[in-house]
């Protein structure tokens, strides 16, 4: 199946971005980084607090198949409605570090919208770590059920 989701990863470069781009109107795409019940459905995480505005924050927690908790979180430094978030986003218990995220959201037409994720990590180490993970096939398949549950909304 093809990747709808893309993820630029530049060689030697800390950063990564990625680029998708959505059958959904603007507002709708936003609404799913900014709706606690949505988050939830499409991320299959728990929400436990989510404060949309600037110097809000967030805090999820997610279980594996084992019954295994992990939380993770972050500061919310610029909230713009159906514009940007930026946050930072950390796991909590891995060796992980904070992570910086530009989250840009632009219209194309009235039905369609594009998401633009600037993920910057410590070190280029740091960013080579996760991308050894299935990390691009993750958030594809984030992305892929984002659309679906959001075009029940429609």
């Amino acid at each position: 199946m093809e990747q709808k989701t893309h993820v630029h990863a530049e060689e030697g470069k800390q950063d990564i971005m990625i680029t998708r781009e959505f059958d959904l109107p603007l507002e709708l795409l936003f609404k799913a980084y900014a709706d606690p019940e949505i988050v939830e459905q499409w991320m299959g995480t728990k929400v436990l607090k989510l404060e949309n505005k600037n110097h809000g924050s967030y805090q999820f927690e997610t279980t594996d198949p084992k019954g295994n908790k992990h939380g993770f979180h972050g500061t919310i430094h610029e909230f713009c409605l159906n514009r940007k978030i930026t946050r930072t986003f950390e796991m909590e218990n891995t060796p992980f570090a904070v992570q910086l995220e530009f989250l840009e959201f632009e219209e194309l037409t009235q039905e369609t919208s594009r998401l633009k994720m600037h993920i910057v990590f410590k070190s280029v180490a740091h960013r080579d770590q996760m991308l050894q993970l299935p990390f691009i096939q993750g958030i594809n398949m984030a992305h892929n059920r984002l659309q679906d549950i959001l075009n029940k909304l429609k």
